[in-house]
């Protein structure tokens, strides 16, 4: 599928976007029967640190997709961090208000603006500041049907451009703005900015909620020779 110019203005000016009809049913199906025989360690929210799983590895890096974090992030784009959400009535879970701001380094190098610093799976993470989380974008590909009653993302739109935010003002920003539910069909994509503010409820169905958040970088280092790790 190729992106519209409307859905690159929409990510610019909304710090997200929603594209429909990505993925085939049948590949979807596939994608899940891989998902389900995965010897990666799951929790109850899913699978993280799934980019060492074949098969998700392939999904990243699938010209759809690789075509749509290029087109925003520039033709040096690359996929460096995958996480299954696997929410459903046995698995369920809500996400406060917030900004995805930390992100997975090869090591640890103190550097202005970034930290705090931690160790998770063995893997060293330090919260980015905006100038580097603004050369990052998430996808994530639905592989169910995202409705209104089993937990969606939820965005404040066009937040992406405030910066780092506190909590005062993340809680701040949630009573001023009306918030925007992502409601896709499977098979299709959100693309946000890990800058826009953004939540999601607990599922109020039986049906699942699965999602595979891809996320790229326009390039894999950053300053003071900081590398991304593959994650």
């Amino acid at each position: 599928m190729t992106p519209t110019f409307s859905f690159y203005a929409a990510v610019a000016r909304d710090g997200f976007a929603i594209i429909s009809g990505v993925v085939e049913a049948r590949e979807l199906k596939g994608l899940i029967q891989n998902l389900q025989r995965s010897e990666l360690p799951r929790s109850r929210a899913g699978i993280r640190h799934a980019m060492r799983d074949d098969t998700i590895a392939a999904v990243a890096h699938d010209r759809r997709l690789l075509q749509f974090a290029q087109q925003v992030l520039g033709e040096g784009a690359v996929p460096f961090r995958a996480t299954l959400f696997d929410k459903s009535p046995h698995s369920n879970w809500l996400v406060v208000w917030h900004q995805d701001t930390a992100l997975p380094l090869r090591e640890r190098r103190d550097t202005d603006g970034w930290g705090p610093w931690s160790v998770k799976d063995g893997l060293t993470y330090a919260h980015a500041p905006a100038r580097a989380l603004e050369q990052v974008l998430a996808l994530r590909l639905h592989l169910d049907d995202s409705g209104s009653d089993n937990g969606p993302l939820r965005v404040l739109s066009a937040t992406h451009t405030l910066g780092v935010l506190s909590d005062e003002e993340l809680h701040d920003l949630s009573t001023r703005i009306a918030p925007v539910d992502c409601l896709v069909a499977a098979g299709g994509v959100v693309a946000m900015r890990p800058l826009i503010v953004h939540a999601s409820s607990k599922s109020q169905s039986e049906r699942p909620r699965r999602v595979l958040h891809i996320e790229y970088a326009a390039k894999a280092h950053f300053e003071n020779e900081l590398q991304l790790a593959v994650a």
